[in-house]
């Protein structure tokens, strides 16, 4: 493939081949421990999510644990926040494609420590799934180093 430039972002990238450009909906996430193998649903068994891929490599993206809890009263507690910042993640920003990975240029995010940063993941498209691998890192709840595995589907 040719090399595009994203001015947006001032990182080379190949194109966004057309199959990738619109919005996804969210499958499944898992998560698998590198220390012990062990491999869970990382966000239950009914997360809700979406992610967005644009022709001008712009990203966003939303994940939620199903069920999550509204907090009793108004304001949420310390603890009713810290339950729901731990069960959601979302960023947007830029993307770029090189080879079997896009990264997603964090410029916004949930959770500021990721705003600023790269995020990779590894991908595959089944001609139906987009399949979505975090490289081996620190899980941004408990910090276990960790991949994240998650498949995403058409919306229908």
């Amino acid at each position: 493939m040719s090399e595009s430039f994203d001015p947006r972002s001032a990182r080379p990238s190949e194109p966004a081949p057309d199959w990738l450009i619109g919005t996804w909906t969210l499958v499944s996430v898992t998560r698998r421990d590198l220390a012990t193998g062990t491999k869970v649903d990382f966000i239950g068994p009914d997360p809700v999510g979406y992610i967005s891929y644009s022709a001008d490599h712009r990203m966003m993206v939303v994940i939620a644990r199903s069920g999550r809890r509204k907090p009793a009263g108004a304001a949420a507690t310390p603890a009713e926040a810290d339950a729901l910042m731990k069960s959601f993640v979302s960023y947007a920003g830029t993307f770029s494609i090189r080879g079997g990975a896009i990264t997603h240029h964090v410029e916004v995010s949930w959770n500021e420590s990721w705003s600023g940063t790269d995020q990779t993941r590894l991908y595959r498209y089944d001609g139906e799934r987009l399949h979505l691998d975090t490289l081996p890192s620190p899980d941004p709840v408990d910090g276990a180093m960790s991949v994240r595995s998650m498949v995403w589907k058409r919306p229908a």
